[in-house]
C-alpha cells in the first residue's frame, strides 16, 4: 500500500559524523519516509529539531539537490549570506554543486519540523563550510576527509 503511517516509521537519531561533531546533533531526529515507502531515486525525511538543536553542520552537496519545507514551528536557516527565519509553509532549495553551506537551527522554545527531499546520486561529496571536514559517500559507505581529500583523523 502506498500510504505511509508515520507512527510505524522508526525514529532515527544520532549522526554518521565522528566526534566531536556527532554529539553536536543532540536533539535532532528524523523519520525516513522515503525509505519506508520503498523509494530509491530520492530521499524524503521528516526532521524534528528540539529547541536549541542543529539539523547538521553547515554543508553543501556536490552531486545531490536538496529541497526543504518547514511543516511545523520555526527554525533559522543559516547560509553564507546570513540567516533567515522560516516558518510552516516556507521552502528552500539547494542545487547540487552550489558551495553555499547551509543548516537549520531551532532557536524557538518548541519543536520545529521540516520535510527534506533530496536526490540520491551514486556518489556524493558533502563539504562542511565551517570546519575542515567533508564526507564522500559511495556504495553506501562513508569516508571522512579533510577538505584537501586526506583522511580525517580529528579536528585540526
Amino acid at each position: 500500500m502506498p500510504v505511509i503511517d508515520p507512527a510505524t516509521v522508526p525514529v532515527k537519531t544520532g549522526s554518521i559524523y565522528p566526534e566531536p561533531y556527532a554529539s553536536m546533533m543532540q536533539g535532532r531526529s528524523s523519520l525516513r519516509l522515503g525509505d519506508a515507502g520503498g523509494l530509491s531515486q530520492f530521499g524524503a525525511n521528516l526532521v524534528s529539531l528540539e529547541p536549541g538543536a542543529l539539523s547538521s553542520l553547515r554543508h553543501w552537496h556536490q552531486y545531490e539537490d536538496e529541497f526543504v519545507m518547514v511543516t511545523e514551528g520555526e527554525c533559522t536557516l543559516v547560509q553564507d549570506a546570513g540567516e533567515t527565519v522560516m516558518r510552516a509553509g516556507d521552502c528552500a532549495a539547494f542545487p547540487a554543486g552550489n558551495p553555499d553551506g547551509h543548516h537549520f537551527i531551532n532557536r524557538s522554545d518548541r519543536v520545529a519540523r521540516f520535510l527534506v527531499i533530496g536526490s540520491r546520486a551514486p556518489r556524493e561529496v558533502a563539504t562542511y563550510s565551517d570546519v575542515d571536514f567533508r564526507v564522500e559517500i559511495e556504495g553506501g559507505r562513508a569516508r571522512f576527509t579533510y577538505k584537501d581529500g586526506t583522511d580525517w583523523v580529528g579536528p585540526r
